[in-house]
């Protein structure tokens, strides 16, 4: 099942050229992803593939998906409350 963010990254052999091995770390949404074999690939038996992915992010982004605690809200900056002199 695709998702609005399925993403594709490489997946080397250790024959793999130094195009490939240059992007090993990269991932791509599916619609962005290179065409296989890669135009700079010098390998004639080339065996490249994709490995699919769910979402082009690889770990989490958040604290909290990590177990780190969220930071506390701001406080207010305004002097006072309520509607401003020239309103």
């Amino acid at each position: 099942m695709a998702t609005e963010f399925h993403a594709v990254s490489l997946k080397l052999r250790s024959d793999a050229c130094g195009a490939a091995k240059a992007l090993e770390s990269e991932r791509f949404l599916s619609n962005n992803a290179p065409m296989l074999p890669l135009n700079d690939c010098d390998n004639p038996n080339c065996q490249c593939k994709y490995e699919h992915h769910d979402d082009r992010r690889a770990g989490p982004r958040r604290d909290a998906e990590v177990g780190l605690p969220s930071e506390a809200p701001s406080e207010e900056r305004r002097s006072s409350r309520g509607r401003r002199v020239d309103d």
